[in-house]
């Protein structure tokens, strides 16, 4: 029976290893947003984490007939060219490259989705500011 108990263990610790991996930093899908940015805050007890709204275009509703306003809250990575941008960046149009995970960990922020780069911000009188 002995001889079963190492080789277990060690079953059970890459198992438990690759589902936390799979869980917590699986990249599920990657893709680019485009709207307003609403706000970009640091907040957090623990981690301080940066976290944003972007209010895209259109409208989008779970129930027929019903009007909601289509918002993608994301938290960003910890570049700092990523924040700097976006912090200056309030109220402004601005486009967002991101990575979808499936679950948050709190170092990483409070979204599964995580802004990786900015890809373009435009001012509205339609003149674009540089990205760093």
């Amino acid at each position: 029976m002995k001889k079963f108990i190492g080789p277990a263990i060690v079953f059970l610790v890459i198992l438990l290893a690759a589902v936390f991996w799979w869980r917590y930093y699986f990249v599920f899908a990657e893709g680019v947003k485009a709207g307003n940015l609403n706000y970009f805050e640091k907040k957090g007890f623990i981690f301080k984490t940066w976290e944003g709204r972007l209010v895209q275009d259109g409208f989008q509703s779970p129930n027929p007939g019903a009007l909601q306003s289509n918002e993608f809250r994301f938290s960003a990575a910890e570049s700092d060219s990523v924040s700097a941008v976006l912090e200056r960046s309030g109220g402004k149009f601005v486009e967002l490259r991101y990575k979808e995970y499936l679950n948050p960990i709190p170092w990483r922020g409070a979204s599964e989705y995580v802004v990786t780069e900015v890809l373009e911000v435009d001012n509205a009188r339609g003149t674009e500011l540089p990205v760093r």
